[in-house]
């Protein structure tokens, strides 16, 4: 049974199998393996409390650009990390839909999940707590790793590389991956100026959501690359 993923705006042209690779599923899966160990590295620190004062001094420092308005600003920022992520979910889903692209909106869904699984199970097994927050109440669940982090990577990460597998035009595919990187960037940085998380918790979740957004791009790209070869 064929599906419509891949003709609606096609991808970019055949190249030889080592090309492939270097530029798709390896480049991705390397990545992957890369933040495990970087994860595993940052675990290991953080549980014997040798990130305090690096996650003070950051603390520090990014609070002390506070401003009314720019916290309204991060307060915004932050909201697309969780209802707003949920709406942009809702809006790709629809998306794909109407593009017929139905393979894309499954790859998104089992990302979706996976993050939250990753999330829920993390913070659980290392029930760090939440730091004092600067505005706002604090959050009910635990701190490492930063959730807003991970997800947002995962979700908005996982959505530009299956966009950009679908599009021709480079610059494009460009400016998709900018506008991810900035709004995820962007996300980490709220959190920690709003105090809801240490700076070692957005980078933690940033790791996780490499490993995680990393390995669905890469499957995605085989199961698109072997297809293509059919």
């Amino acid at each position: 049974m064929t599906s419509n993923d891949d003709h609606l705006l096609p991808g970019p042209e055949k190249a030889p199998d080592a090309a492939v690779l270097v530029e798709g599923p390896l480049v991705s899966l390397v990545i992957a393996v890369l933040a495990i160990f970087l994860f595993a590295w940052l675990a290991e620190n953080v549980a014997a409390q040798h990130t305090v004062k690096f996650d003070s001094s950051v603390r520090a420092a990014v609070h002390s650009f506070a401003s009314p308005a720019l916290t309204r600003l991060m307060f915004a920022i932050s909201f697309m990390g969780a209802g707003g992520l949920a709406a942009s979910a809702l809006v790709a889903f629809a998306l794909f839909r109407h593009f017929q692209w139905r393979r894309a909106a499954i790859w998104l869904v089992v990302t979706l999940a996976g993050a939250l699984v990753l999330e829920l199970t993390l913070k659980f097994a290392f029930h760090r707590p939440r730091p004092v927050p600067f505005y706002g109440p604090i959050p009910r669940t635990y701190s490492f790793p930063s959730g807003h982090s991970l997800v947002s990577f995962c979700f908005y990460g996982v959505l530009a590389g299956l966009l950009t597998g679908r599009v021709r035009s480079m610059s494009a595919r460009v400016l998709i991956w900018l506008i991810a990187a900035l709004l995820v960037l962007s996300i980490g940085l709220s959190r920690i100026y709003l105090g809801v998380h240490y700076p070692s918790d957005v980078i933690a979740g940033y790791l996780t959501g490499t490993i995680w957004a990393a390995t669905m791009v890469a499957l995605d790209r085989v199961r698109r690359r072997r297809k293509n070869r059919l």
